[in-house]
């Protein structure tokens, strides 16, 4: 069994879109000392769009997060959380793509 090239690209890019969100949401955790949130776009002026590129690249691990937490706390629907990985999986894979190209436009 063999797999095909385009495969291990796309889960190259899911990977490594995964691994970079949360490697991003945690070092704005670290260097900031605050939570990183969907609400860091709701601060308005400056802050929100710098914080905008952080939001986009950290998405899926922020997804990730809020719905296993919401799962516990509030019982949220099994399908719920189906449909909310998938948002974050699909997320994922075009920000990985996104790394990778510019990973590979840098010469790395």
């Amino acid at each position: 069994m063999t797999i095909q090239p385009s495969a291990v690209e796309a889960l190259q890019s899911l990977f490594l879109g995964f691994a970079f969100a949360g490697l991003l949401a945690s070092a704005f955790e670290l260097f900031t000392a605050q939570r990183a949130d969907f609400k860091l776009l709701q601060a308005g002026g400056v802050a929100a769009v710098a914080s905008v590129p952080v939001v986009v690249f950290s998405a899926p691990f922020l997804i990730l997060r809020n719905i296993v937490n919401g799962r516990v706390s509030d019982g949220r629907p099994f399908s719920f959380v189906m449909f909310a990985s998938m948002t974050a999986a699909i997320w994922s894979l075009i920000s990985g793509r996104v790394v990778l190209d510019l990973l590979h436009l840098l010469g790395a």
